[in-house]
């Protein structure tokens, strides 16, 4: 295992990060802020993009605005200073910024205890709105604390933005799209701190690190450690005791290790685990809490102690070859939650040199597992990764033509497979529904393999396996067979039930066509719209799946501008051209057409007609009202 360390210049990178993926959050802070409401307090972990937010969310509003600085914590009112005349009392405080309409209080777990009695008062006196931000997990002001655990406002608690929305953010950073494996491994680098997330493009920029393939950047190698990472984990990793870093250090080389290792104290091992910094598994495996401390470690320990203890591709056989079982055994068990991968994904990332590359065997069963998880692209990329090890294994071709077949973008013909592998059954069935030949693509369905005969559930006829399904035994079998009974019956209620219980095993694409399905057989209208919208939010998260069954889907993903701004520029127009067009800046169309290429799990504008034309998907609803 190799480390590359880079200390970063004074200059700092800046990108035009577009707002996206917070459109629910977005509508809820500006609903809290209009006529009758006192306004909102918005919380959330470090770097999860708050501040951006809720100044896309008074935007053009004219708010005053305040923020609390750990350098001023001991002044009274400091953060009010540029607002208020001195000195003030409270009283007087609060009669002079009566007049505030709306009020913008950004960090307000770092104001002093004067400016955060203000906020609390002007809340209680409800006539300027709102709208304060805070950290999660830092020491807070009881004043600030009381707005909401006293009811004066409602809290908005963010979550880390998820995978697909950072997958925008990382194509502006990279001047790109960027393939699915290099955005799951800045996702999980990152773990939701968009500053984070931007100071590592920069240096993967910077660094030269980022490669071209045929359509999206990719990133292979070890991670750039730039003073900003080492900055933010000098905290976590100085520790007071020298077992305390060895153990830190012999984890970063060789994570994950069983309990037992000889190496690994366990009263040592307690103490990081009570402190965040170790995590145990459900196979009573230790790894660092963190995937950025990893780096960071390695990077320190010099030269002799890495090579010590570095771990290199041509000893991880075993703990690649348990990987596999497991997910092998999960697909049996029809249960593809996300599972740690870690040393395939180390290969992939981080291994260097000839003998890095991951087996076919290996890639094929990801490819087969992101597939099944509704991960397209992402299955594609790992059936890419087993070919480049084995260009003529014939289970990673047979994933590689599947996968390409339900994203609508196979451009050969079905590989001729003579092995028993499950994939080469189905790679002629979607090639064929690829090509809207959805009959023959039923007919070419063979094997009794509850996966294989699901197809048919999927392509729209399940009167045709539904009792072959319910006779075969094994766990994938009841959840497959109820799938295909509601849908013979027409029972929509039922088809969500059944899409409900596919999405809690991981199976994310399954769902959305049952959810999909089901909006088709609800008599009640409302029901109907409930279920499109659930299919509409999952069939996100497929990366761009074209499938049979989700047309109509399509441009329903699409807010009604985004809709307008896409079919423009399905039909050549420039952005240029759009922006004149809409009276827009031609920034704004771009930050469109970027969130819009997201949902549709397009690349480029030379996919665009080919969705903007699917005549079932041009008249869907706009999925956000629906």
């Amino acid at each position: 295992m190799y480390v590359m360390t880079y200390e970063r210049d004074a200059k700092t990178l800046e990108l035009p990060w577009p707002f996206t993926g917070r459109e629910g959050e977005l509508d809820l802070i500006r609903s809290s802020l209009s006529a009758g409401r006192h306004g909102i307090v918005v919380t959330g972990p470090a770097g999860c993009g708050k501040t951006r937010l809720v100044t896309q969310a008074v935007r053009d509003t004219g708010c005053a605005k305040v923020t609390g600085t750990p350098q001023t914590r001991q002044l009274p009112f400091a953060a009010f200073a540029h607002l208020l005349p001195e000195p003030v009392s409270l009283h007087r405080a609060v009669q002079l910024l009566a007049d505030v309409r709306l009020l913008l209080v950004d960090d307000a777990h770092l104001l002093d205890d004067a400016s955060a009695a203000l906020v609390h008062q002007l809340a209680v006196h409800g006539r300027t709105r709102l709208l304060v931000v805070v950290t999660d997990g830092e020491p807070v002001p009881g004043a600030v604390s009381r707005l909401w655990t006293g009811e004066l406002l409602p809290r908005l608690g963010l979550e880390p933005l998820p995978r697909e929305d950072l997958a925008q953010l990382v194509a502006v950073g990279a001047g790109g799209a960027a393939e699915p494996l290099t955005v799951n491994r800045l996702h999980r680098l990152c773990q939701g701190d968009l500053r984070l997330l931007r100071a590592l493009l920069g240096a993967l920029r910077e660094r030269g690190l980022l490669t071209r393939g045929s359509d999206a950047w990719a990133w292979r190698g070890p991670v750039p450690v730039t003073a900003t990472l080492r900055e933010r984990t000098a905290k976590a990793l100085d520790r007071p005791h020298p077992d305390e870093r060895a153990v830190l250090e012999r984890l970063a080389f060789s994570e994950p290790l069983p309990l037992d290792v000889a190496e690994l104290d366990l009263r040592i091992l307690e103490l990081l685990e009570a402190q965040g910094l170790v995590a145990i598994d459900g196979h009573s495996s230790v790894r660092l809490a963190h995937p950025l401390h990893g780096p960071v470690l390695r990077s320190e320990a010099g030269q002799l102690r890495a090579r010590r203890l570095a771990r290199t591709p041509s000893r991880c056989g075993p703990a690649l070859d348990a990987e596999a079982a497991t997910l092998a055994r999960r697909i049996e068990q029809a249960d593809v939650r996300d599972v740690p991968t870690p040393i395939g994904d180390w290969l992939t990332g981080e291994g260097a040199g000839p003998d890095s590359s991951v087996p076919a065997g290996y890639a094929m069963l990801r490819a087969r597992y992101a597939r099944l998880r509704g991960e397209l692209r992402e299955a594609v990329v790992w059936a890419r990764e087993g070919l480049r090890a084995a260009p003529n294994d014939r289970g990673c071709r047979a994933e590689l033509a599947v996968a390409e077949a339900q994203l609508g973008t196979a451009t050969t013909a079905a590989p001729k497979l003579r092995t028993a592998h499950p994939a080469s059954a189905g790679a002629n069935t979607w090639l064929r529904a690829a090509r809207g030949d959805t009959a023959g693509a039923v007919e070419s369905i063979t094997g009794d393999d509850a996966y294989s005969l699901y197809d048919a559930v999927r392509l729209g006829e399940p009167a045709l396996v539904v009792d072959r399904l319910t006779r075969l035994t094994g766990e994938p079998t009841a959840l497959l067979a109820q799938h295909a009974d509601a849908l013979t019956r027409g029972d929509g209620p039922a088809l969500d039930r059944a899409a409900e219980r596919l999405e809690q095993r991981g199976f994310l694409l399954f769902a959305a066509e049952a959810h999909t399905q089901a909006a088709s057989a609800h008599r009640d209208p409302r029901a109907a719209r409930m279920s499109r919208t659930r299919a509409v939010t999952l069939a996100r998260r497929c990366q761009g799946a074209h499938t049979p069954a989700l047309s109509g889907l399509v441009l329903g993903e699409l807010t009604a501008r985004q809709r307008q701004i896409v079919t423009l520029a399905a039909a050549g127009l420039s952005n240029r051209e759009i922006a004149d067009r809409l009276t827009l800046s031609i920034r704004t169309v771009g930050n469109h057409l970027h969130s819009a290429y997201t949902r549709l799990g397009a690349t480029d504008r030379g996919s665009l007609p080919r969705l903007v034309h699917d005549p079932e998907g041009a008249g869907m609803p706009d999925a956000r009202s629906a």
